[in-house]
């Protein structure tokens, strides 16, 4: 090979090794541009989600701020003119959304609801613990064992009742324990009673019951529906028409998805400052029908659902609390359950 083609010939191999060279060069150039913007988006959806979750703490904490002015001040109305109030200072209503509220970079959307909307699984009697059970598929027998067993688990003896269980039934499972005979802890504890199977409380006994009942009412009256006359008894064994969910509404005799929806229709404008008022929107017959069972009254547990958002961005942060007002504590409310999303 003359020296001509040698020198051609290198060049062409420099010339190859340097288009390599540039090649591998490019990719490490594009993974590490790759790595730096997903560390930058990292670091900006940890620092959102962080903004987020702040501005939703901030919801929970103006929701308890609202919460126990309202509940402290001498007025029973709820339905209340706001007129005359500065802006930012309108009462906010229970049992429903609240408009988003700006704060700092984003805003939060709070729901207030009481637990006066919800079956008391410790003080229910028979019929309305069958009338939750209603919205299920059961047959009659099987409602029979879960009420009584229900009343046997949160009874003080050891006496079962015609349908329901005690210790002799508990403890000859294939994993034994003892019935509470006691008042329900929590909500959950329902998966040990006879009867109840994960398929009736996940699709939807757990949201219709609570342990959390309280005074009905509260001592300040401002959050009490009026229509009073029911005692502290009445009022457990009913459930508040203005908190009830679409799900325990359908329990209610004679209530279908038509009536459910003129409920919810009536209850986004107003709440219902009587029970009488339900009589027009559900019809006589409909009313004479469930006015056993429902009440006007909210107890001093309210659930609040505060959501964090972020201006021009996705991310949202959630932080669900279930709190106890009552001017009677030292700082006039008490946190009973706090979970975060």
């Amino acid at each position: 090979m003359n020296s001509p083609d040698l020198v051609r010939n290198e060049r062409g191999i420099a010339l190859f090794i340097v288009l390599w060279v540039l090649v591998l060069l490019s990719v490490i150039a594009g993974e590490f541009s790759h790595a730096m913007r997903t560390a930058v988006n990292i670091t900006r959806n940890f620092k959102e989600e962080t903004e987020a979750y702040y501005i939703a703490r901030a919801g929970v904490n103006a929701a308890l701020k609202k919460l126990i002015r309202q509940e402290t001040r001498p007025r029973r109305n709820v339905s209340i003119e706001t007129s005359d109030k500065s802006p930012g200072d309108e009462d906010w209503r229970v049992n429903t959304t609240i408009p988003p509220v700006p704060f700092a970079s984003g805003k939060f959307q709070i729901r207030i609801e009481n637990e006066s909307g919800k079956v008391n699984i410790n003080a229910a009697g028979v019929p309305l613990l069958r009338v939750m059970l209603d919205r299920f598929d059961l047959m009659d027998a099987e409602k029979d064992i879960i009420v009584d067993s229900i009343i046997d688990w949160r009874d003080t003896d050891s006496f079962h009742r015609v349908n329901g269980a005690e210790d002799d039934y508990y403890e000859g499972l294939a994993e034994p324990y003892e019935a509470r005979d006691a008042p329900f802890l929590s909500v959950s504890e329902l998966l040990l009673v006879r009867g109840v199977t994960p398929a009736i409380f996940y699709g939807g006994l757990n949201e219709m019951v609570t342990v959390h009942a309280g005074e009905s009412g509260g001592s300040g009256g401002s959050l009490i529906f009026g229509g009073g006359g029911a005692s502290r008894r009445q009022g457990q064994n009913r459930i508040n028409i203005n908190a009830a969910s679409p799900q325990l509404l359908d329990a209610l005799p004679g209530i279908g998805p038509e009536q459910i929806q003129a409920i919810q229709n009536y209850r986004a404008e107003k709440d219902f400052e009587a029970v009488s008022d339900l009589q027009a929107v559900v019809g006589p017959d409909r009313y004479a029908a469930i006015s056993p069972y429902i009440m006007l009254e909210n107890t001093s547990f309210f659930t609040i659902r505060s959501t964090g958002m972020i201006s021009e961005s996705p991310v949202q942060s959630a932080v669900n609390v279930l709190a106890e007002i009552d001017p009677q504590l030292e700082r006039k409310f008490r946190i009973v359950q706090w979970i975060e999303e």
